[in-house]
């Protein structure tokens, strides 16, 4: 879906080829089976960070557009995203997109059997502090495996040193900062579904689902 942005195309059109990907795996949109979703992935630009609805909204040089994915086949969920920026993007743009990347590794890294979740948060926080990043707090990770939202809940990708769960060899669960150049907050758009940062700034969200093993993270959305 990522390469397929083009300026000038709609998010309707663009979920529509996520869709044709999906079918084409034989997996359905977890969203839209699980809430009734009103389209098969999630597309969210600029000062949308979660849960867009696809539409008529077209996309813009300059844009910056996330891509949250999740697919069911044979009963079993999983959940990936990334945000895209549309050339040409500021430098500011271009670094925060390639630091959010790196803040979802930093957490993916401090995943394996027996290691606290809070291992994760606080890696990614200390990235993001260091770097001069604010992290949306109230936008979690989650178990996902069985269903789409499962346990663990709310496992926070900013520093929770209250949080004293484990993680069992096994465990399925996502990594997914928000990132921002000043957001810490998502708040309600009155649509029912899409999320707006607040304050509004720039913000990104990367996200795979993982495995906890006792040799460490398994990534199990990387592309084939």
């Amino acid at each position: 879906m990522a390469t397929a942005i083009e300026p000038g195309m709609t998010t309707a059109e663009l979920d529509a080829i996520g869709r044709k990907l999906l079918e084409d795996a034989g997996a359905q949109s977890a969203p839209e089976q699980t809430y009734g979703f009103p389209g098969a992935t999630c597309i969210s630009i600029n000062e949308e960070i979660a849960h867009g609805i696809p539409g008529e909204r077209r996309i813009k040089q300059g844009d910056l557009v996330n891509i949250d994915v999740s697919a069911v086949k044979n009963g079993v969920y999983a959940d990936t995203g990334a945000s895209v920026p549309v050339p040409p993007v500021t430098k500011a743009i271009d670094r925060l997109c390639r630091d959010g990347r790196k803040a979802m590794w930093a957490g993916i890294r401090q995943v394996g059997a027996n290691r606290r979740f809070s291992e994760v948060g606080h890696a990614i926080g200390t990235f993001a502090r260091k770097n001069r990043y604010t992290l949306v707090q109230n936008l979690a990770s989650h178990g996902v495996g069985h269903s789409l939202h499962e346990y663990p809940e709310e496992i926070a990708t900013w520093p929770n040193p209250s949080d004293h769960r484990r993680m069992d060899d096994g465990l399925v669960f996502t990594i997914e900062p928000f990132l921002s150049l000043g957001a810490d907050w998502a708040e309600d758009s009155g649509d029912g579904w899409t999320l707006l940062s607040s304050p509004s700034r720039p913000t990104v969200q990367f996200e795979h689902t993982v495995v906890a093993t006792k040799k460490g993270p398994l990534v199990v959305t990387l592309p084939s």
